[in-house]
């Protein structure tokens, strides 16, 4: 989500100088260990429980009753991940410099202005019943914990206890990993800063568009005509605003039972996002009389995200939905506390936030000014002058859980629908199929209505113009049920064309992972579980189909660009770890795509290769989308570039491009191998410091893959080659002729202790396509079974 690399260098000035060596010793490593075998009596528990690990460290928890499977679940949560948890509360509620020290004060500033907590504290007494009565008995599990259990290793290392959980805890959270995931609010800024630099021609010429002929989401088979969204008076209004001065991606697809050879469905989701020490997504199984699921579910949170019920089952993918914007304020010179509305000036609300720094003898206060629009942001923003209040779906009161719950709970398409219509943030596209034979397609969540404009870039906040008037009804919403592809598919592609009478976003992710994946559910008549599988680790590139045959028109004049055309010419556009080819193709296509951007912008460039506006927001996302740009710019701007032509520039990029893989990999043609350069970390945030890395840290791994295969691996030129962006984070593949049959691997480890031998178990099997059986039936749990830990109460 952009915060790791300044929380891992945070991690440096708050550890115990000469400690590392210490607490690498194995016992220090072991001693964290939770206890999963025997008996334990926890107040709290009405009834017996049963923690059945099977042999990767999955719980399969066995309850009479929700309040005890809720209790038992935030129990087994913290002791797999409550270091997690804290980590993931703190962001949320912007106290992280408190426990890693200076580092952290940007992003603690930024989401302290925002107001997670502060919207969760206010929406904590509404909540409804069902979602009150789970995260009162999760919260009690996870501080039933904390009273018996053992603090994990980072806790000793940075001397600090977490306080007693609590349900706002969890709706802050809730709040923020939605905007994180989802918010387009870097995006709405870079453009306006550009528009201020270069003018709002140049970034019309920037702004990426689906070409006509790529697939769109609903109806699943039919394409997009290619109509750019017209952004001209977005972009001018920000021309004239200049002189104020005060984004997950993942695969899912889903067939019925025509095209399945089990003849029931098939569905199969695999989210991406950055990785990170440990996981983002936690595994468990959960049973109940009244509610049994099994898949992932968020640390801190206590329902299972995606997965499957008894009849079932789903997976989501980002929508892209344009669900942030800013607005300039105009702020009283004669009194900070008011801004204009309407010709008049209006008061506005003040917070005081006191943000403690570890290593500060006093906090730093944040004087906060909300506006009708939202929070006024900016002054976190390093470079802003305006001010800016953001206004997002992020912040509207949510019923996240009881979403949840209702997913877990559903048992037809209506039931799924029904809590979808509950679903607020992030926009999410659901794939659906259940056991009597149906699939189906549903974006879901909150998209704002807008009086004008499309919340591009910033509006102006003082003339009531570009207010949000609603959001878009639930039935007017994207789906498909039954379609008669007897397939449906989503891959943060474009989701309708423009003929849908709501504006959703001005951006999406290129088409090509869709592409692939719609041209390998067409291969065949029928397809398998392993059919799946091998879909999910495809890394075949559509857009290298594309561009090589340019560049094996040019005629280099040394003998590296040369040998490394002679590969091009013989490969087979698969961007494998060990592919020379797949080597030269991507380090070309970054030399060509910023050779034009810099043709346009210079320096300025660097944010469109990766360089991010704020540590929340680490990545740009403009490379993600840049082959559908840079081959539009091929086809119909033969005069881009001054004075020279496209095929005199991919000349010198694939000199420039042999000359950096010189100096990278060496002379030896053959070892320009992409996973040489292409490689994946996984970071702990303590693991920047020296002797913690080895304790915290794995890999890293030579990983194929860029961001429009199908197993994306992206990365941004600006920083590196490395996997810096989206991968998949769990792949699943659910199999509702029998849920016993599914599978699923995260990408290291169910266990967040660097001490257990489930800390990354997983990595082979994820780097290797591998899966792991989901055991569903008590039969088949009993049958993978390792480690049995029995709950009961306790007065």
């Amino acid at each position: 989500m952009g915060t790791g690399r300044t929380l891992r260098r945070a991690a440096t000035a708050a550890v115990l100088v000469g400690g590392a060596t210490a607490l690498a010793a194995a016992y220090v490593l072991r001693r964290p260990l939770p206890r999963t075998r025997g008996r334990l009596a926890l107040k709290g528990l009405r009834e017996r429980v049963e923690i059945i690990r099977d042999r990767w460290g999955v719980p399969h928890i066995y309850a009479a009753n929700e309040h005890d499977l809720f209790f038992a679940v935030g129990y087994a949560q913290a002791q797999d991940r409550l270091w997690q948890m804290e980590f993931n509360r703190r962001l949320a509620s912007g106290t992280l410099a408190e426990l890693v020290g200076e580092p952290a004060l940007e992003v603690d500033r930024l989401v302290r202005r925002v107001g997670f907590r502060r919207v969760a504290q206010a929406e904590w007494p509404d909540v409804l019943e069902d979602e009150r009565r789970a995260l009162e008995a999760f919260s009690a599990g996870v501080n039933a914990y904390l009273q018996r259990g053992k603090l994990p290793l980072e806790f000793a290392v940075l001397r600090r206890r977490p306080r007693p959980w609590e349900p706002v805890d969890t709706l802050a959270y809730g709040h923020c990993f939605g905007w994180m995931l989802a918010g387009n609010w870097d995006t709405e800024i870079l453009r306006s800063w550009t528009i201020e630099r270069f003018g709002a021609a140049v970034m019309a010429e920037l702004e990426p568009a689906s070409p006509e002929g790529a697939p769109v989401i609903v109806p699943p088979g039919t394409a997009a005509k290619g109509v750019r969204i017209d952004l001209t008076e977005d972009f001018r209004q920000t021309e004239e605003l200049a002189g104020l001065v005060g984004q997950a991606m993942s695969n899912n697809w889903a067939v019925d039972g025509q095209k399945s050879v089990t003849g029931k469905p098939l569905l199969a989701s695999d989210p991406h996002l950055p990785l990170s020490m440990p996981s983002i997504w936690w595994e468990v199984h959960v049973d109940s009389p009244d509610l049994k699921a099994a898949g992932v579910g968020l640390p801190g949170m206590p329902g299972v995200f995606m997965g499957h019920n008894g009849r079932v089952a789903w997976g989501m993918t980002a929508a892209i939905v344009d669900g942030d914007d800013f607005f300039v304020e105009q702020v009283n010179p004669d009194n900070p506390s008011q801004y204009r509305y309407k010709g008049k000036w209006v008061d506005a609300e003040i917070v005081r936030e006191e943000i403690k720094v570890r290593g500060r003898p006093r906090p730093v206060a944040e004087e906060i000014m909300i506006t009708r629009h939202g929070p006024v942001v900016s002054p976190a923003i390093k470079g802003e002058t305006r001010t800016l209040a953001l206004k997002t779906v992020a912040l509207e009161r949510s019923q996240q859980v009881h979403a949840q719950l209702g997913l877990m709970a559903a048992r037809d398409w209506d039931e799924f629908r029904e809590a979808l219509a509950t679903w607020p943030m992030p926009s999410l596209n659901f794939g659906y199929a259940d056991v009597d034979g149906n699939i189906g397609y549903h974006l879901a969540g909150r998209v704002p209505v807008r009086a004008r404009g499309h919340g591009a870039v910033p509006s102006p906040g003082w003339s009531g113009d570009y207010e949000w008037t609603g959001f878009v009804p639930f039935d007017e919403l994207p789906h498909a049920y039954n379609p008669p592809t007897h397939w449906v598919a989503s891959a943060n592609n474009q989701i309708t064309d423009d003929d849908y009478p709501h504006f959703l976003s001005a951006a999406f992710a290129d088409s090509y992972r869709q592409r692939r994946i719609i041209e390998l559910l067409e291969a065949k008549e029928k397809l398998s579980a392993d059919d799946f599988k091998a879909m999910q680790v495809d890394q075949l590139s559509l857009p290298a189909r594309e561009l090589v045959p340019l560049v094996l028109q040019v005629q280099p004049q040394d003998e590296w660009g040369q040998r490394a055309l002679t590969f091009l010419r013989s490969w087979d556009y698969r961007v494998s770890a060990d592919s020379v080819a797949a080597c030269v193709y991507e380090v070309f296509f970054t030399h060509l795509v910023r050779r034009a951007l810099e043709e346009k912008l210079g320096s300025w460039s660097d944010f469109f290769v990766g360089r991010g506006i704020h540590p929340v927001r680490r990545h740009g996302m403009f490379f993600n989308v840049a082959h559908s740009w840079l081959m539009e710019k091929v086809r119909e701007r033969p005069a881009w570039f001054e004075g020279k032509t496209w095929h005199e520039i991919m000349e010198e990029c694939l000199a420039s491009a042999a000359g950096e893989l010189r100096r990278l990999l060496g002379d030896e043609v053959s070892r320009w191998q992409w996973g040489r350069l292409h490689k994946q970390r996984f970071r702990h945030p303590l693991g920047e410091v020296r002797g913690l890395d080895r304790i915290f840290n794995r890999g890293p791994v030579p990983l194929g893959g860029d961001a429009n295969t199908v197993w994306q691996a992206s990365y941004a030129p600006y920083h590196s080659y490395d996997v810096t962006g989206s991968t998949a984070t769990w792949r699943q593949i659910i199999d509702l002729a029998d849920f016993n049959r599914s599978q699923a691997v995260l990408p290291n480890g169910q266990s967040g202790h660097p001490g257990s031998a489930h800390y990354h178990d997983m990595i082979p099997m994820w780097r290797q396509g591998e899966y792991h059986p989901m055991p569903w039936d008590r039969e088949e749990v009993e049958r993978y079974a390792d480690r049995r830990l029995e709950l009961v109460g306790s007065e």
